[in-house]
C-alpha cells in the first residue's frame, strides 16, 4: 500500500519484532504463545553476548515493503512498550524500524511443525515477500531456550 505522497504504508500484524545486530526478527504465534517473553529473552541473551539488540514492536507490528525489502515498525501508540506476563507493560529501549531477515513462528505443542516438513516450509510469505522461517513449538520457545535459538545455524547465517 502507498499513500498519496508515495510513501509505503504499513499493514499491521499480530506479532512481536526485534532487531539483533542489523537483522529484524518477526515473532508470530497465537495469543499467549510467549512472543513477548521470547523477544525479551532473545534481546537479553544477544546483548549479554555483546550484540546490539532492541525491541521494534510488540503485539501490533507494521510491515511494509521499502526499497524491495520487508520492513517492520512498531505501532506508534506503543513504541518501546513490551508486555511481561505477571509484570504488566514495561518500557524498554527500542528501534522504530528494522529490515526483516527471518521470522520465528510459534505453534501450539499439539499442532507443532511437521516432523518431515515440506521443502517450502523453510519460508513464509509476508506482504508478498518470502522470508526464511524458524518454526518452533511454543513450549520449545521459552526464555530459557533463547541461547539455543540464537545458536541455531539457520539464524546464525542470517544474524551474523
Amino acid at each position: 500500500m502507498v499513500d498519496l505522497a508515495g510513501k509505503a504504508q504499513a499493514s499491521y500484524v499480530h506479532a512481536t519484532a526485534i532487531v539483533i545486530g542489523e537483522a529484524g526478527v518477526l515473532i508470530r504465534g497465537p495469543s499467549g504463545a510467549g512472543k513477548s517473553s521470547l523477544a525479551f529473552a532473545l534481546i537479553a541473551t544477544a546483548e549479554a553476548a555483546g550484540s546490539f539488540a532492541r525491541l521494534v514492536g510488540d503485539d501490533r507490528v507494521g510491515v511494509f515493503i521499502q526499497g524491495g525489502r520487508l520492513v517492520a515498525q512498531g505501532h506508534p501508540s506503543i513504541l518501546g512498550k513490551l508486555e511481561r506476563r505477571s509484570q504488566g507493560i514495561i518500557e524498554v529501549p527500542f528501534l522504530a524500524q528494522a529490515v526483516l531477515r527471518i521470522a520465528i513462528c510459534l505453534h501450539c505443542a499439539k499442532e507443532g511443525p511437521a516432523r518431515y516438513p515440506d521443502p517450502d516450509a523453510g519460508h513464509i510469505l509476508i506482504s508478498g515477500t518470502k522470508l526464511p522461517v524458524l518454526r518452533l513449538r511454543q513450549d520449545a520457545a521459552t526464555p530459557a531456550h533463547a541461547s539455543t535459538i540464537l545458536a541455531d545455524l539457520r539464524l546464525r547465517r542470517i544474524l551474523l
